[in-house]
């Protein structure tokens, strides 16, 4: 396995590009616009995502999806989940023999609930997957581009492939561990961004520390009661995919959802917001998701709620964390249980 086909060309494309490099691989990295493929190709750089960056040779830029894939053994999939089915469908058209369908894409189908192994699972048949590994963990892609120390996760229901996708990351400063439970890695990854979102808006606020470790804590339970609900192992979400994720992306200015929750916390408008960030927010939309599948579900993610309160019905920050420090009392092992909503629903 020589090549690897890495499809997206933001910030964690081109360092996951730069760790495949590191390790003997060539790299087939696409993207949509013709002048950061030259850029990439001539100056080995991608100054918009990672600036004063200089990248490996090995890896080489294209806007022909047929080209990246040619003689490619893997695909890694590292494109914001909204347009992840479009390029899917783009991808199908062109595959001769199965790969291996590696993501690294945090998200939830707003409308669907399909996690994005899920998807890939839908658009490519199964004669053209071996396998579907998910990359995750905390591993801001600016540090992984200065080769900074970094651990994350990958899980797929193919232990082999699991471990084989392990070794073709695995170096000296980016250390990968196996996980068999693809649905809490994909959950943890996820959510994670909700709850970053409102860590950025305590910030923007000037709420403090014990305001934001109390959000990181409780943002937990919530991620965890919907994720043990759909299937997860509850273990995965105190590991890297969830509470080592959901640390780095609440406390770092790295974090464009902590970035984007910060404006909002100032008194931006959403709008106002992503015009400003130029880059796609994945909390935005899997807040959505995640709103709608929690009442499916019948879970209680009060942090969630109020999320997507600020975001899609206009609501006062300010006036939502008052109401979170205003709900009913509780005791806090009780407030961790799965069945917190359902509890709700019966006595109704």
């Amino acid at each position: 396995m020589k090549k690897i086909a890495v499809i997206g060309s933001g910030s964690w494309g081109t360092a996951l590009s730069m760790v495949l490099s590191d390790n003997g691989y060539h790299v087939g990295l696409w993207t949509h616009r013709k002048e950061q493929a030259d850029e990439i190709n001539e100056r080995h750089t991608n100054e918009k995502y990672l600036p004063g960056i200089l990248l490996p040779e090995k890896i080489k830029s294209t806007t022909e999806m047929a080209e990246a894939l040619d003689g490619a053994a893997a695909v890694l999939l590292v494109v914001p989940a909204k347009a992840l089915r479009e390029v899917l469908a783009q991808i199908r058209t062109l595959l001769t023999e199965p790969m291996i369908f590696i993501h690294g894409i945090k998200g939830i189908e707003p409308g669907t609930f399909k996690r994005m192994s899920e998807v890939i699972e839908e658009e490519i048949p199964e004669t053209n997957r071996k396998a579907v590994v998910v990359l995750s963990g905390p591993s801001h892609a600016e540090e992984v581009s200065l080769r900074h120390p970094t651990t994350v996760t990958v899980a797929s229901k193919s232990t082999a492939c699991a471990k084989l996708v392990q070794n073709m990351f695995f170096n000296h400063y980016f250390r990968v561990y196996t996980n068999e439970d693809i649905i809490g890695v994909e959950i943890g990854g996820s959510l994670k961004n909700i709850i970053a979102l409102g860590a950025g808006i305590s910030d923007g606020l000037d709420y403090g520390d014990n305001a934001k470790a109390a959000l990181i804590t409780r943002g937990l339970a919530e991620i965890s009661r919907l994720g043990t609900k759909l299937g997860a192992h509850p273990l995965t979400f105190i590991g890297l995919a969830g509470m080592g994720d959901l640390i780095v992306t609440c406390t770092s200015v790295h974090s464009r959802n902590w970035r984007a929750g910060n404006l909002l916390g100032k008194g931006c408008k959403l709008d106002e917001v992503l015009r400003r960030m130029d880059m796609v927010v994945e909390g935005v939309r899997t807040a959505q998701a995640a709103y709608a599948l929690s009442h499916r579900e019948h879970i209680e993610m009060p942090i969630t709620e109020a999320i997507y309160q600020v975001l899609f019905e206009d609501k006062n920050p300010k006036d939502a964390v008052d109401e979170l420090m205003g709900r009913d009392k509780k005791n806090e092992i009780d407030a961790l249980s799965i069945t917190g909503m359902e509890e709700k629903t019966r006595k109704k």
